[in-house]
């Protein structure tokens, strides 16, 4: 019986359905990376929903703690995907390569594999007109005086686009073990950055990019009739210079930048908060309890992070949805 799973395929799904009758709602399988993966793509999903047709988010087997977006691809493609099973995964560098590798082609050119355009989906909660709404969600204080997210993440991405870009070419041109991401992150974090001056920061950054692709251009000089061609197809897959950290390495973008400065923001709004209570406390006995309870009621931004979806209002985001109802819905 446990075999049995092998064989279902869309085609089966979508008889099986017609066994149920004209009045039962559709049902559309979608099979998905990893546990942390089912909240983003549920709600992804659950906005295409109709009366007549709902998706099941699933792991890709029911039978194995297998995990991964290489088990996710195996496993649905070996089951037979179409409009009624389809596999979510995130793009990571294959839609960045174009087709160029097994793993990319089978990302970018089969009809029913979705991905995240984004590297990945801590892309999305890093998304910069959101970042404000998580301070907002973390603090309970909605002061806009202390950073401009949108300005910041812009040129931040201004600044790593020409290095971002050499990456994308070390993995196109198969010299990814001497400049992997893990080199290009390391470059690419600006440090510790002044809330009250973050020029300096960038500045600093800008610095440390420049240097590394000066050493990229004299260690690969092939790259001198490839750089250019590379980095025009990246800008008509969309990768511009103001958008680039939402194709660079998640948790990188996640965990290194964006995490450390929201907490840097938030560490100030708490203060500020603080302070206007103690302010306008008439007493003691007030002043403890309206702390505590502001205490009690904050969060971490961190944490914020991962749970807010503000980032839906992202052109990437409705770009798959649009192209999952162009192919099962349409």
């Amino acid at each position: 019986m446990k075999n049995l799973n092998r064989y279902i395929t869309s085609d089966y799904v979508r008889a099986a359905q017609r066994l149920r009758g004209r009045s039962k709602r559709r049902k559309v399988v979608a099979y998905v990376e990893s546990y942390d993966d089912i909240f983003f793509w549920r709600t992804l999903l659950s906005e295409l929903e109709t009366e007549q047709m709902y998706f099941e988010v699933m792991l890709p087997s029911r039978t194995t703690l297998q995990k991964g977006k290489k088990t996710a691809l195996l496993h649905a493609l070996a089951k037979g995907l179409g409009r009624d099973m389809i596999v979510c995964v995130d793009a990571d560098y294959d839609y960045l390569l174009d087709g160029s590798t097994r793993s990319s082609e089978e990302v970018c050119h089969n009809d029913y594999v979705f991905h995240t355009y984004t590297y990945a989906i801590e892309n999305y909660q890093c998304y910069a007109p959101s970042l404000h709404g998580v301070c907002v969600m973390a603090t309970l204080n909605d002061d806009h005086s202390l950073i401009d997210f949108e300005a910041f993440m812009a040129e931040y991405s201004r600044i790593i686009h020409p290095l971002f870009v050499w990456n994308v070419w070390a993995y196109r041109y198969g010299h990814f073990k001497e400049f992997p991401m893990a080199d290009f992150a390391l470059t690419a974090t600006p440090g510790s950055v002044d809330i009250f001056n973050p020029e300096t920061a960038l500045a600093r950054l800008q610095h440390k990019v420049d240097v590394a692709v000066s050493r990229l251009q004299q260690k690969f000089p092939e790259g001198a009739e490839t750089y250019q061609p590379l980095m025009n197809r990246l800008a008509e897959l969309g990768v511009t210079p103001e958008t680039t950290y939402l194709y660079m390495r998640g948790h990188d973008l996640l965990e290194k930048i964006v995490a450390p400065l929201l907490e840097n923001v938030c560490n100030i709004l708490r203060r500020r908060r603080q302070k206007e209570i103690k302010n306008l406390a008439v007493h003691s006995t007030q002043r403890q309890n309206e702390l505590a309870g502001y205490q009690h009621s904050a969060a971490s931004p961190t944490e914020m992070l991962r749970k807010h979806t503000d980032y839906r209002r992202c052109p990437l985001y409705k770009q798959i949805q649009s192209n999952i109802v162009e192919q099962c819905l349409g």
